[in-house]
C-alpha cells in the first residue's frame, strides 16, 4: 500500500501525506470510489477527535467529498465506534474518522469505514490509492452535481443511545466507583456521559482537551495516572481510554494493570459460562503465549490475526468467532460493534462480574509469559531487508528457539520497528532483544 497502513493512513501534520492538499485528494478519490459504484450523489459522514490539525484538515477534506458529489454531514468529537455505529444507522455509504488514534497531538490520520460500519478492505482500499494518484479534473463533478455538507450537533446523543440498546434494560452501576480517563480525546463527551446515566459514582480525568494534550501523559498509553486515581479515589476500578476511544486499558482496586489479553482472557471465560461464546477467540501475532496456553486449557479456540483491529475483525467474521483483540486495548466484542469500543468494553466486563467480586478476583486469570517488547525510530523503511538486520533476526530466533519465540515487524501506524520477545528464561530473552535491536540504533 502507498498511503494506507494497518489502521488507514497516519503520519505528522504539515508532512508528508498529512496536510491539506493530500486530505483534499484523499475526499474527492474516496468519494469518487463511492459516487462511481451507483452513479449518484451518496452520503459521507466524518467525526474526528481533539487534535488542533483536525480543524485545518476537516474542510479540506469535506471539500474533497463534496466536490466528488457526495453530501457530508460532519459530528465533530466522536469515539471511533460511534463514527462506525452511525455510518451504519444513518445508511451513510462512507464514515470517516480524523484521528491518530494513541499517537499525541502533532500527529494525525483517517479511519475510512463502508456502510457495513467495517473498516475498508485492503482491495477498496488500493482502489482509492489509483484514484488519488490519478488527475484531480477527472474526479471533480459538474457544479449542478455537487454535494451539500451539514454539521450535526447530536451525534454523541445519538451514540449513547444506541449504546444503551446493546445493554438490558435492567443494567446499572448504582454506587460502583469508577475511574475514567478520556485520554483528552475523542471520547470525553460521551464516555463520561454514558456511564454517570447508568449510575456510576465517576471520577473523570483526562477530559479538558486544549488540541495539544491529547494522549500527553494520560490514557491508555501512560496507564500510571489511572493507577494513583484508582487509589486516591478508592474506586473499585479504573478505565481508560485512548486518544479516539477504541482502546482500553483497565485498572483493579489495587492498582494493578489490567492489558488488553487479560480482558479477552475473562471475556472469555465468562462468556463460555454464560454460553454466548461463538467459535473461540481471535488475537494476533503479538497477543501473549500465556493467553494461547490459558485458552487451550480451557477448551476454547484461540486464533492469531496480523496486528490491527481490522484484521481481527476479518479473520472472526471468516470464522464466525464473536470475540477478538490485542493487547494495546483494541477489543472487538462482535454482539455489540464492528471494531474496537473501549467503554462498551467496559460495561460488558463490569455486566460480566459479579458485583460482590473485586476486579482483582476478576482478572489476572492466567500468568503471562515473561514479554519485552522494543520500538525503535526507524528512517528506513526497507531496513528489515538489510542482510545483517536479517540474520540477526535469524540468529536470536534459532537461540530462543524451543524456549519462546521472536518476533520484529514494521509498524503499520508510525516510522518505527517493533521488536516482541517472549521466554521465561529472561536472561537468553534480553539477549535475543539487545542481538536485534543494536542493528537498528
Amino acid at each position: 500500500m502507498k498511503y494506507f497502513g494497518t489502521d488507514g493512513i497516519r503520519g505528522q501534520v504539515n508532512s508528508g501525506n498529512i496536510n491539506g492538499d493530500m486530505f483534499f485528494k484523499f475526499g474527492l478519490a474516496a468519494g469518487k470510489y463511492f459516487t462511481n459504484l451507483k452513479k449518484r450523489k451518496q452520503t459521507a459522514i466524518i467525526a474526528k477527535d481533539t487534535r488542533l490539525s483536525g480543524y485545518a484538515l476537516e474542510p479540506a477534506l469535506v471539500s474533497g467529498l463534496a466536490s466528488a458529489g457526495m453530501h457530508v454531514y460532519t459530528l465533530g468529537p466522536l469515539p471511533t465506534n460511534g463514527l462506525a455505529m452511525l455510518t451504519k444507522s444513518m445508511n451513510a455509504n462512507l464514515g470517516i474518522m480524523i484521528t491518530a488514534s494513541h499517537n499525541l497531538f502533532y500527529d494525525n490520520g483517517l479511519k475510512l469505514f463502508g456502510p457495513d460500519g467495517l473498516k475498508l478492505s485492503d482491495k477498496i482500499q488500493k482502489k482509492i490509492e489509483n484514484l488519488i494518484d490519478s488527475k484531480v479534473q477527472k474526479h471533480l463533478s459538474n457544479p449542478k452535481k455537487l454535494g451539500r455538507v451539514k454539521r450535526l450537533e447530536t451525534g454523541t446523543d445519538e451514540y449513547i443511545k444506541i449504546c444503551k440498546k446493546k445493554l438490558s434494560r435492567n443494567f446499572k452501576l448504582n454506587n460502583l466507583k469508577v475511574v475514567l480517563d478520556c485520554a483528552n480525546g475523542a471520547g470525553y463527551k460521551s464516555a463520561p456521559k454514558l456511564i454517570r446515566s447508568l449510575g456510576a459514582k465517576l471520577k473523570v480525568i483526562g477530559n479538558k482537551p486544549n488540541g495539544f494534550n491529547i494522549n500527553k501523559n494520560c490514557g491508555s498509553t501512560f496507564p500510571e495516572k489511572l493507577q494513583r486515581n484508582v487509589k486516591k479515589f478508592k474506586a473499585d476500578l479504573g478505565i481508560s481510554l485512548d486518544g479516539d476511544a477504541d482502546r482500553i486499558i483497565m485498572c483493579d482496586e489495587k492498582g494493578s494493570i489490567i492489558d488488553g489479553d487479560q480482558i479477552i482472557a475473562a471475556l472469555a471465560l465468562q462468556w463460555k459460562k454464560r454460553k454466548i461464546l461463538k467459535g473461540g477467540v481471535v488475537g494476533t501475532l503479538m497477543s501473549n503465549y500465556g493467553l494461547e496456553k490459558f485458552l487451550k486449557e480451557k477448551d476454547i479456540k484461540f486464533l492469531r490475526a496480523n496486528v490491527g483491529d481490522r484484521y481481527v475483525k476479518e479473520l472472526m467474521q471468516k470464522k464466525k468467532f464473536n470475540l477478538g483483540g490485542e493487547q494495546s486495548g483494541h477489543i472487538i466484542l462482535g454482539k455489540f460493534a464492528t471494531t474496537g469500543d473501549g467503554v462498551l468494553v467496559a460495561l460488558e466486563i463490569i455486566k460480566s462480574m459479579n458485583r460482590k467480586t473485586k476486579a482483582s478476583d476478576f482478572f489476572n486469570v492466567f500468568k503471562k509469559i515473561p514479554q519485552i517488547l522494543e520500538n525503535i525510530k526507524i528512517k528506513d523503511d526497507k531496513i528489515l531487508k538489510n542482510h545483517s538486520v536479517k540474520r540477526s533476526i535469524k540468529i536470536a530466533k534459532k537461540l530462543i528457539k524451543n524456549q519462546g519465540r521472536i518476533l520484529v515487524r514494521k509498524s503499520g501506524t508510525e516510522p518505527k520497528i517493533r521488536i516482541m520477545g517472549e521466554s521465561e528464561n529472561k536472561i537468553l530473552l534480553k539477549k535475543c532483544i539487545k542481538m536485534i535491536s543494536k542493528e537498528f540504533k
